[in-house]
């Protein structure tokens, strides 16, 4: 059996993620294209539905699919919640199966979790085939020298210290039911000839100052740059890539941190 993707968003991570992880200028961005370019449109690694749920409220026809139950899980009570009701699939993106075909795909933050090229091409060949004819994927990409502190240990030298020691508690942010959570990251493995990093992560909540759940997990990522993703999606069959900076409708410079890409399925 294939192994899972290696991703920490389950559990009390999962929790956190419902609780604060719920804005951002992706949500505005992204909609513009789902009401210029079309729907239904699917919302790729929905998580505990940052964008799909503002997307449902506004009346826009939109599924999610994540390789997370617990996401989902979080993403359905939310919407229920709101008296909405979204198909949500439990599917890793290079798996992608769904019953229909889309005019709009888009990824927001999640590409290249997993730490897995080959799956990654596979996900792009998928969400090809998954569009209607002329359909549109839009898909954001964290350029690799962002990555602040970590860039440095690109270097083989400053890699000899990995893994970083884990930060000490700090402080923790109180939920809307009382709960308090708190997460701790580090760096703990940077291959560069792979360009794929590892991290941890210490997930822990509280309820009434007792410890509820601690958690550690492990996180992979596969780091691209603009022009290996241009050639993935020609690879994959996409035509017309445009690229903008995010999440803008400017062009990219060096000094972007992200880099957004709406390819073109012909139609």
């Amino acid at each position: 059996m294939e192994a899972e993707p290696g991703t920490w968003h389950y559990g009390v991570m999962a929790r956190w993620w419902a609780e604060f992880n719920v804005s951002g200028p992706e949500i505005d961005y992204f909609r513009k294209f789902l009401e210029a370019r079309g729907q239904p449109a699917l919302d790729v690694a929905c998580g505990t539905g940052r964008l799909l749920i503002p997307y449902l409220r506004a009346g826009l026809a939109v599924d999610g699919c994540d390789i997370s139950e617990d996401m989902l899980a979080l993403c359905r009570e939310r919407a229920q919640a709101e008296g909405l009701s979204p198909n949500l699939y439990r599917q890793p993106m290079h798996r992608l199966d769904l019953p229909r075909r889309y005019r709009t795909i888009f990824v927001c933050g999640s590409f290249g979790l997993g730490g897995d090229r080959d799956h990654d091409l596979e996900a792009l060949q998928r969400f090809y085939r998954h569009l209607e004819p002329g359909g549109t994927l839009i898909l954001d990409n964290q350029v690799p020298y962002s990555y602040g502190s970590d860039w440095g240990y690109w270097l083989k030298d400053k890699r000899t210290t990995l893994p970083m020691a884990w930060p000490p508690p700090g402080s923790r942010r109180r939920a809307s039911d009382g709960a308090e959570y708190e997460l701790r990251s580090r760096l703990v493995d940077l291959d560069p000839l792979a360009q794929r990093v590892t991290y941890e992560m210490r997930a822990a909540m509280w309820r009434n100052d007792a410890l509820i759940a601690e958690e550690e997990r492990a996180l992979q990522l596969t780091l691209y740059f603009r022009n290996e993703i241009m050639l993935m999606l020609e690879r994959a069959g996409f035509a017309s890539i445009e690229l903008q900076a995010g999440y803008s409708d400017a062009a990219p410079t060096a000094d972007d941190d992200f880099v957004v890409f709406i390819a073109k399925k012909p139609g």
